[in-house]
């Protein structure tokens, strides 16, 4: 079952640190977010291949919005 990384707060997409195919270790960065002019990194909680990047560098997510997806 896929284990989805979701942002912890609002904010924008500034960098996306993996791509599809990647593979993760629990604790890597997966995208790191921007918000009131901090930077924000989400790490995965699980290890795994990264199967989905739902997300673009510049796009606006709110808190609990899913980012990536891990198989």
């Amino acid at each position: 079952m896929a284990q989805e990384i979701k942002a912890s707060m609002a904010g924008s997409v500034w960098k996306i640190q993996v791509g599809v195919g990647d593979n993760v270790t629990s604790g890597d960065d997966i995208v790191i977010l921007e918000s009131m002019k901090m930077e924000i990194p989400i790490a995965a909680d699980a290890d795994g291949r990264i199967a989905e990047v739902l997300v673009n560098e510049g796009d606006f997510v709110n808190e609990g919005d899913v980012l990536a997806r891990i198989d």
